[in-house]
C-alpha cells in the first residue's frame, strides 16, 4: 500500500505540495486535470484553494477528490 496523504498545500501554479505518511514531500501537477470533467472548477484559483486532507487523500469543497495512490504515484 502506497503512503496516504497527512497534509496539503495548495500552490498558485495550480500545483500541490502534499506531505505523506511515510514524511515524504511530493508536488502534484494538477494542470493536465483542469479540461475534464468537474476538475474544470478548479481553474478558479479561489476554489483550487480550498483543497484540505480529507479521508488519507484530498478533497475540495465541491467535491472533488483524487486516489491517494494516484497523487503518491504522479507526485514529483
Amino acid at each position: 500500500m502506497n503512503p496516504r496523504v497527512k497534509n496539503v498545500i495548495p500552490n498558485n501554479n495550480y500545483t500541490l505540495t502534499i506531505t505523506f505518511s511515510n514524511n515524504e514531500v511530493k508536488v502534484f501537477d494538477v494542470k493536465p486535470y483542469l479540461e475534464i470533467g468537474i476538475f474544470k472548477e478548479l481553474k478558479d484559483l479561489s476554489l483550487f484553494n480550498s483543497v484540505k486532507p480529507f479521508l488519507n487523500s484530498i478533497q475540495w469543497i465541491n467535491g472533488q477528490d483524487f486516489c491517494p495512490d494516484t497523487l503518491y504515484l504522479e507526485s514529483k
